[in-house]
């Protein structure tokens, strides 16, 4: 779970946990602390139905030991089995399509009650390799909380950015968190790019306390036509009716708006795709063989992992956690989160930008791009001196974690 880095004399600790997984895969549970749901009821009694909950405080009881940027990468990267690799693999449009489907399902990790990760402080990062996929995750902005994503497959030739600003509202008896944003997925060998969206989370308080990823995703690719419409589904209001953690949804060619494909299924099980023509099923994902009890990541060089690394930086937050050492978890974000405000006051008196507040000593040409694409899309301002200085994402050729691992489209085989 945690190790000690000894750094040209200074110890630098290191703390990773399991990646979320299905029911008995995740250690995430362990870390909750007791009278939970009269805990988080409190916390929002004075709180307005429909209020925003971006400046919410959460306190440590409240954490699992790991950054909400680890989460996001470890959808990318932590699995048994390559989805990402199959849809490069694809004989044909609808396959490859198909596959992604398969994968952006594979992405969605199972949730607990009354736990939350860890928000991230600007300028904070995540590194992680799997195979020959390299990964970087930033906070980019803070004020609203921006998290970026690049990676790269050199071997598969394949590219994947994405977008996260989560946006979370209490409705009484739940809490809806919106993740705005986009997640690109580029197959250069076959001239594919691929645009996608995130679910919504929801926390329900009442009457029935779950965790649930709900809404609607959108795939599309315009270089094929090919559109996918799925949205996800828990139990009712109740707890009764409906099956929990169900997606359902179809393929269809946009250029014809004719439905092609049927998906159905439960994204912790399995899920099928049917075809509409020839009635044929067939299995595309099958969660208990790849989200089913994931091993923590590893750290192949440890005098290589920045001060900024997600595992670094929340360290003795999350060895507070774990330890049940509550106190000591709270003194420590206590620390962290003084200096983040100390840090926006030293940069506010230089009126720097929230987004610039971090630059880098490298500078990419790509960086900026995928600043600009995500600052973009989520409707925030573009600081005008990003592109002269550079504000550019990290080159993720830099591992820092080796995760460990156990007809016109063409006819589906």
């Amino acid at each position: 779970m945690g190790a000690g880095v000894d750094t040209e004399g200074e110890v630098r600790r290191i703390t990773l946990t399991k990646p979320l997984s299905l029911e008995g895969g995740s250690d995430a549970a362990d870390y909750r602390s007791p009278n939970l749901l009269k805990r988080i009821l409190s916390l929002f009694k004075d709180i307005r139905p429909g209020s925003d909950l971006s400046h919410f405080k959460v306190p440590p009881q409240l954490n699992m030991p790991k950054s909400q940027l680890q989460c996001y990468g470890e959808s990318v990267y932590c699995f048994n089995e390559d989805m990402l690799r199959k849809c490069n693999n694809g004989k044909n449009p609808i396959d490859r399509f198909v596959a992604v489907v398969a994968w952006n399902i594979s992405t969605l990790r199972p949730l607990t009650f009354g736990i939350a990760p860890f928000n991230p402080i600007l300028g904070e990062t995540h590194h992680a390799s799997a195979g020959s996929l390299n990964i970087l995750l930033e906070q980019i902005s803070h004020h609203p909380p921006v998290s970026a994503l690049h990676a790269t497959d050199e071997k598969e030739n394949l590219e994947m950015i994405w977008c996260q600003l989560p946006k979370a509202k209490f409705y009484g008896t739940s809490v809806e968190v919106e993740v705005s944003g986009k997640r690109e997925l580029r197959l250069a060998n076959h001239r594919e790019t691929y645009v996608m969206n995130s679910p919504n989370l929801m926390f329900k308080f009442l009457p029935t306390p779950a965790a649930e990823w709900s809404g609607s995703i959108r795939i599309a690719c315009q270089d094929t036509g090919l559109e996918a419409e799925l949205r996800c589904k828990g139990l009712s209001f109740f707890g009764f009716g409906g099956n929990a953690r169900s997606i359902k949804g179809k393929i269809l060619d946009s250029f014809s708006s004719k439905p092609l494909y049927e998906i159905n299924g439960q994204w912790d099980r399995t899920v099928t795709v049917k075809n509409i023509e020839s009635g044929e099923v067939e299995i595309i994902y099958n969660a208990k063989d790849n989200i089913w009890r994931l091993k923590t990541p590893t750290v192949q060089d440890l005098r290589s992992v920045l001060p900024s690394e997600s595992a670094v930086a929340w360290s003795e937050v999350s060895q507070g956690i774990m330890s049940n050492d509550w106190e000591a978890a709270k003194r420590a974000k206590r620390v962290l989160e003084d200096k983040q405000r100390e840090f926006a006051r030293e940069m506010a008196s230089r009126d720097v930008p929230d987004s610039l507040a971090r630059i880098p000593s490298e500078v990419s040409p790509r960086r900026v791009v995928v600043i600009r694409v995500a600052m973009d899309e989520l409707g925030c301002q573009m600081p005008r001196l990003c592109s002269d200085h550079g504000r550019l994402l990290l080159t993720n050729k830099m591992p820092r974690l080796e995760n460990v691992r156990k007809g016109k489209h063409g006819k589906r085989n």
